[in-house]
């Protein structure tokens, strides 16, 4: 009977030890972060900027000998879809080796998954996820990008700030897409301009004319998008062929080099926000980019790798601080408590929503560059 008794406590012992809340992990020979991501699928392209990213600063990070055991992480490709990532996340969950988890991509999908993540008591930590009501899920959900509400409005002053007083606004038809409309429409009207046209569209549709055809019978003084790359290279060219005018204003979703290299000189002159740019001259930026050139044929990095990037590290440095307790618990703590993170996308400091602090910048493409807007 002893012997049972010792027997059925020292498995409890362990289970304890390997749970998110377990008072220590003693012998942690290895830490793992998970990442949700997509590889595959019609946002492939994204998925694969963030795993690049993710795997520059992890192994910076196991060469800095900051720890004195390896970071392991886990990609999972979610494609971009909601059914896939509650799957991923239901793995994650169960497997009690991993300490924390990265992703999603969309706000949708990151929502999705962020269900699973919240029952379970596992951080998540979305480089991308802009919907105002991602980090309001649970206390287990972070974010270092600007939402929305921050976002919009911002877009909306830049417009007010140059005089015009009637605007054109479509978003692609997304969770997203919908949250950064009526962000950016409310800051709008309290500005005083008038919003004479507001539609959706599909993503990925291959022509916009129709669409361009409604907005130039209006005419506004200006355009903004809630609107990525690809779409907003088709958007732009077609806009250009029907000769309309009126300078178009974007979310940081447009910021790509693939945007310049799709729209060409049709690019020019489109306005957007971003966290990051690539000419800004700080150590650490200029650090990032050339790792990035180096495993990317000289492109330089967009806004999404950066955040990824950041985002990773931000990861790596809670693991860091809770080594060698690194549990679940813990690391969502360390999470918390990150102020004044020095990244390429500005300094992060979450708030008591586990928003962060960050400033956007206003960008413009001149000459078939990036470039801080001078308007």
């Amino acid at each position: 009977m002893n012997i049972r008794k010792k027997a059925v406590s020292s498995l409890a012992l362990l289970a304890l030890a390997l749970s998110g809340t377990g008072v220590a992990h003693a012998a942690q020979t290895s830490v793992r972060i998970g990442y949700q991501l997509p590889l595959t699928g019609n946002t492939a392209q994204y998925g694969q900027d963030f795993k690049v990213a993710a795997e520059i600063a992890l192994k910076e990070f196991n060469a800095s000998g900051r720890l004195p055991v390896p970071v392991e992480i886990v990609f999972e490709d979610s494609r971009s879809d909601a059914k896939e990532a509650v799957s991923i996340a239901r793995k994650f969950a169960d497997d009690p080796s991993i300490v924390g988890v990265l992703g999603d991509f969309t706000s949708t999908v990151s929502m999705a998954s962020a269900q699973v993540y919240k029952r379970a008591g596992l951080s998540q930590l979305s480089q991308t996820a802009s919907h105002p009501d991602y980090t309001k899920i649970s206390k287990w959900q972070f974010r270092n990008i600007t939402n929305q509400d921050q976002e919009g409005p911002f877009n909306a002053d830049w417009i007010a700030s140059q005089g015009y007083k009637k605007v054109a606004v479509i978003g692609e038809q997304t969770d997203w897409g919908q949250s950064a409309v009526q962000a950016f429409e409310k800051k709008a009207k309290e500005n005083g301009i008038e919003v004479v046209f507001s539609e959706y569209f599909n993503r990925g549709i291959p022509d916009f004319r129709s669409l361009i055809t409604k907005v130039d019978r209006v005419p506004p003084d200006a355009i903004y998008g809630a609107i990525f790359y690809e779409d907003a290279a088709q958007f732009l060219k077609q806009l250009h062929q029907l000769g309309v005018k009126a300078p178009v204003f974007s979310s940081s979703a447009a910021y790509n080099e693939q945007l310049i290299k799709l729209a060409g000189k049709d690019a020019d002159g489109l306005r957007l926000t971003s966290t990051f740019l690539p000419t800004v001259d700080a150590e650490n930026v200029r650090h990032f980019v050339t790792a990035w050139k180096a495993v990317r044929n000289g492109e330089e990095p967009g806004q999404f790798p950066a955040q990824a990037y950041d985002a990773t590290n931000i990861m790596l440095d809670a693991v860091a601080r809770t080594y060698p307790d690194a549990t679940r618990d813990n690391v969502r703590q360390a999470l918390a408590e990150t102020k004044d993170f020095p990244g390429v996308t500005g300094s992060t400091t979450f708030d008591a929503d586990r928003e962060p602090h960050k400033s956007l910048v206003k960008v413009e493409v001149v000459n078939g560059k990036f470039e801080p807007s001078a308007h």
